[in-house]
């Protein structure tokens, strides 16, 4: 509303999840977006999120293959689903484990990862990282509120940290990038 305000015309190309922060791209006409709708219907942009996960991911890096569908009987939840989800990949790599200090003497066991989502199905983050066994850090909808202590998260430990597309003007090369606040 308030972009619109300033630069009216301007669209979103595309969103976030709620509670999520960081990079968006936002079109200042209605040809920007198009061009951007292209390249991001042809999966020329790349993301990259950053992720605190609850517990210590064992392995270094992997990769996430599982379809994801609406699940009707907990809207607005998506669920695993081989027979009726769309396919869905995301790519992780462990950037530090560590511990933070909780409630009393306890101390909570946090992964620091760097998320890539191949494709871009609704809370695929959330759901692949909680299927890993690792719900983010603050996730209301994917358990990563019950680890003991996590109710203490301030939001959602996700954040949009990385974008790379094609200027749909200039045609040059665009590497985002905005630090995680966490």
């Amino acid at each position: 509303y308030r972009l619109a305000a300033r630069f009216p015309g301007c669209t979103l190309v595309h969103r976030l999840d709620f509670g999520t922060s960081g990079l968006m791209v936002i079109a200042r006409n209605k040809a920007v977006n198009a061009a951007f709708c292209q390249q991001f219907s042809q999966r020329t942009v790349s993301k990259g999120y950053s992720a605190l996960l609850c517990g210590h991911v064992p392995e270094d890096e992997g990769m996430i293959e599982a379809a994801i569908a609406k699940d009707p009987a907990r809207f607005p939840l998506m669920a695993i689903c081989a027979a009726s989800g769309k396919p869905a990949r995301s790519r992780y790599r462990v950037v530090e484990r560590f511990y933070q200090a909780g409630e009393g003497d306890v101390a909570l066991p946090l992964t620091r990862v760097a998320l890539t989502p191949e494709t871009g199905r609704t809370h695929q983050l959330r759901i692949h990282c909680q299927l890993m066994g690792h719900a983010i850090l603050g996730c209301d909808l994917y358990g990563g509120r019950l680890l003991p202590g996590a109710d203490r998260a301030p939001r959602l430990m996700l954040h949009a940290s990385e974008l790379y597309f094609t200027h749909p003007v200039s045609g040059e090369r665009i590497a985002a990038r905005h630090a995680s606040p966490f």
